[in-house]
C-alpha cells in the first residue's frame, strides 16, 4: 500500500523561503517518478514539478517557477523534496505529492501519477 505523507506547509510572506517534504512508503522509493502538483483555490489542479527515478536527468518545472523552484529526492530518506524561493502571492495553494505509477513512466507526464499525498497547504501573503 503506497503511502505519501506531504509536511513543512505555513503561512509565508512575499520573498520568503520555504521547503515541503514528502515522505513515500509501501514501494521501493527509489523505482518511481515523483512529483509535485498544486491546486489553488478555485482553480484546477497544476503540474509544477517532477523528478525522474535516475539520477542525472533534468527536473520538469512548470514555467512559473522555473528559477525559484527546485525539486530534489533522498532515496536513503523515501522522501522528495520542494524548495521554493521568492514565493508570490500566485503560489498559494495546497501542494500535493504524487508518485509515478510504473518505473517505465515518463516523469514529465502529468498523467503518470497515480498515487497522491493528502496534501499541504501554502500561503504566500504580501
Amino acid at each position: 500500500q503506497v503511502r505519501l505523507v506531504e509536511s513543512g506547509g505555513g503561512l509565508v510572506q512575499v520573498g520568503d523561503s520555504l521547503r515541503i517534504s514528502c515522505l513515500a512508503s509501501g514501494r521501493t522509493f527509489s523505482d518511481y517518478a515523483m512529483g509535485w502538483f498544486r491546486q489553488a483555490p478555485g482553480k484546477g489542479r497544476e503540474f509544477v514539478a517532477a523528478i525522474d527515478r535516475r539520477a542525472g536527468v533534468s527536473p520538469y518545472y512548470t514555467d512559473s517557477v522555473k528559477g525559484r523552484f527546485t525539486i530534489f529526492r533522498d532515496n536513503e530518506k523515501n522522501t522528495v523534496y520542494l524548495q521554493m524561493n521568492s514565493l508570490k502571492p500566485e503560489d498559494t495553494a495546497v501542494y500535493y505529492c504524487a508518485q509515478a505509477g510504473h518505473p517505465s513512466n515518463s516523469y514529465f507526464w502529468e498523467s503518470a501519477y497515480r498515487y497522491w499525498g493528502q496534501g499541504t497547504q501554502v500561503t504566500v501573503s504580501s
